[in-house]
């Protein structure tokens, strides 16, 4: 370890404090030769604000899965194999049967604080990943069936811990809760909006949820991003077919 060898130096030098400075220019070196390394990336690793523990940030998303699939009082299997897949197509079967060893344990946790959680995400995750964050949680409620409404509660919670905007959480839960004014809802305006004004929501939502944004080479976050666009395209689409625009 450099730390060690630049401490030794620095103290044949200045004896305790030239050891003090030799050590911590020696972590500084150490952390950049271990980033220069790249490890293990995360599902949401590329919009990091700054660096954060690739475990512990999987034992957060694993905490929040948690949440999510008790709000309801019951565990689901089609929920908990949501999440397992998910964790397969991003980590590989052999690292997501260890991440589920921690899940199993997780789950059987009586309290998990979601304040404490999202807390840490916020100072560690831009906004963009906490929709995202939000999109997959909302996938997971769906995953037997429907979205029960203990489960859009917790979500809501969640998301206002995770400081998520009123607008872009009813757009979002209308991805996945389908009602007579979705597509407004998903574009953020009211069935009252002008024509123009239709056009510029989807213009503002195209650029927000737009696959391009989102620099990755992580295919679980493209697909997140391409599936939430196509969402935002077919709103758009549902309004023009009805209200005859072209």
């Amino acid at each position: 370890m450099i730390k060690w060898f630049a401490a030794i130096i620095g103290y044949s030098f200045l004896r305790f404090p030239g050891a003090i400075l030799g050590f911590l220019i020696g972590s500084f070196l150490d952390n950049l030769n271990s980033n220069k390394g790249g490890g293990a990336r995360t599902v949401f690793r590329d919009f990091t604000k700054q660096t954060v523990s690739p475990a512990d940030f999987e034992l957060n998303l694993l905490s929040l899965c948690s949440i999510v699939i008790k709000a309801d009082g019951q565990v689901s299997q089609r929920e908990l194999d949501y999440v397992r897949q998910y964790f397969v197509s991003t980590y590989g079967k052999e690292k997501s049967n260890a991440i589920f060893r921690t899940f199993n344990d997780v789950i059987k946790k009586r309290e998990v604080s979601a304040q404490r959680i999202c807390s840490y995400l916020n100072q560690r995750t831009r906004y963009e990943v906490r929709l995202q964050l939000i999109h997959f949680l909302f996938g997971i409620a769906q995953a037997d069936g429907q979205v029960s409404q203990p489960e859009v509660t917790k979500l809501r919670e969640l998301a206002g811990y995770l400081r998520v905007g009123q607008n872009d959480f009813e757009s979002i839960m209308a991805m996945f809760i389908k009602s007579a004014d979705n597509a407004y809802k998903i574009l953020e305006i009211q069935r009252s909006a002008t024509d123009d004004e239709v056009k510029k929501a989807y213009r503002n939502m195209a650029k927000k949820y737009h696959p391009d944004k989102v620099i990755t080479d992580n295919e679980a976050i493209k697909r997140g991003a391409e599936e939430k666009f196509k969402e935002v395209q077919k709103a758009y689409e549902v309004i023009q077919q009805e209200r005859g625009m072209v």
